[in-house]
């Protein structure tokens, strides 16, 4: 393809960087600043501020730009999505409480609730007014989303649910969620599924937050007891639950391994760290063991970057990304938590230093201690691989002895 902006591309570009601008403060010269969100003194004061951004972005249009006009989007293309999130990432601005919503849940309540649900539930999402979480991942199944337990049983026009869910992020101030269950025990495990869209704040909802080295709580364990939800909260047909599903994972993992750089410190910043750092034998960036680590990433993010570029391809074109979408995620995670690392050896015993007084004010340590989590969020390393060797490389599939059988009627543990 060609990597240069179309003339149309190049005038949106100008329109959207001077918006910014107007809007926006730039990062430093470092990508270090105590007005990132990431340095925030509380969750609170950064939700706050993404709610404040995320409403001057829809304002704009800027807030999901694929979206039609009459949802409040700009009835952009892709590249247009693109273009905007690489100028946006040039700028101090909040992140982090909106894309699972709009990236993930919204689009699957879009397609498969109807007209009215849709439009209640649209507007607020995209002005920022209402959170969204997705209620998937499970104690006893993990990565095997089709083997969770949590049941919904038909009680005239409700259904009543029990059962948990883990690894929740945002629960504990999310609005609403999309909720995969159990309603047919007798059917092999990816045919008695059913989804759901429930309101968090519910009697018998019940978010736990989970506590993190890194100091946070994002994640979340989630409790349902007999929480009753009506059948018209049902997305798609009863049983269909794993096709809904589908669409929502299809939506996370682009969004997850979709951007070449990750969650946090890339190459610039080490090397602008390097730069600054004086080893016994002189700067680090002088250093040829640090020069050839940081040529190493460079190089993989090049290549990250170019694969990258198939998908955009593809959208440009019309069409659907497909699992070669899943290699981006599987660089980025590893590629994050090595690097950053790497910077928290140059940086001595300023490595275990977090905030504001840290070197480079925490930023490596604080993305170091997030990139675990990045390796489970949206498919684990191990399921990726899968994904490439099976869809992408075309090689056989695992034997799965469990396809046919029912629910009810597999082997577990005591």
């Amino acid at each position: 393809m060609d990597f240069k902006d179309t003339p149309d591309e190049a005038k949106f570009r100008a329109e959207v960087r001077a918006w910014l601008e107007a809007n926006a403060k730039p990062k430093s010269a470092t990508g270090f600043s105590a007005e990132n969100p990431r340095f925030q003194q509380s969750e609170q004061e950064a939700l706050k501020k993404a709610k404040a951004w995320q409403a001057k972005k829809a304002e704009a249009r800027y807030a999901r730009i694929t979206w039609p006009k009459e949802w409040g989007g700009l009835g952009g293309t892709p590249i247009q999505q693109v273009i905007y999130s690489q100028e946006e990432s040039k700028f101090d601005v909040p992140t982090g409480f909106f894309e699972i919503g709009l990236g993930m849940c919204v689009p699957t309540v879009m397609h498969y609730a109807d007209k009215a649900t849709s439009e209640r539930f649209v507007s607020p999402a995209i002005r920022g007014e209402e959170i969204w979480c997705q209620l998937f991942s499970e104690p006893s199944a993990g990565s095997d989303v089709a083997g969770l337990r949590t049941r919904a049983e038909k009680d005239g026009d409700e259904w009543v649910i029990n059962g948990q869910k883990i690894w929740t992020s945002g629960a504990h101030y999310s609005d609403y969620g999309i909720l995969l269950t159990r309603t047919d025990p007798k059917a092999p495990k990816h045919k008695g599924l059913t989804m759901f869209w429930i309101s968090m704040k519910a009697p018998g909802v019940e978010a736990r937050p989970i506590k993190q080295m890194s100091g946070g709580a994002n994640f979340n364990e989630v409790f349902f007891t007999n929480l009753r939800v009506k059948d018209s909260q049902r997305l798609g047909a009863v049983g269909d639950g794993w096709k809904v599903a589908l669409t929502t994972l299809m939506h996370e993992r682009l969004a997850v391994g979709g951007g070449a750089g990750g969650s946090g410190p890339d190459v610039n910043e080490l090397l602008m760290l390097a730069r600054e750092t004086e080893l016994e034998d002189g700067p680090a960036i002088k250093n040829a063991a640090v020069r050839e680590k940081i040529a190493e990433w460079y190089v993989r993010g090049q290549g990250l970057k170019y694969t990258t570029y198939r998908t955009l391809t593809a959208l440009s074109k019309g069409s659907v990304p497909g699992p070669e979408a899943s290699i981006a995620k599987i660089v980025v995670a590893p590629k994050l938590q090595d690097l950053n690392s790497f910077a928290m050896d140059l940086e001595d015993m300023g490595g275990i230093a977090v905030g504001e007084d840290a070197p480079a004010m925490g930023a490596f340590q604080q993305a170091f201690m997030w990139a675990p989590g990045l390796r489970i969020a949206g498919g684990t390393d191990e399921i990726l691989r899968n994904i490439i060797a099976e869809r992408v490389l075309g090689l056989p599939g695992d034997i799965r002895v469990d396809k046919d059988i029912p629910y009810n009627e597999l082997p577990t543990g005591r």
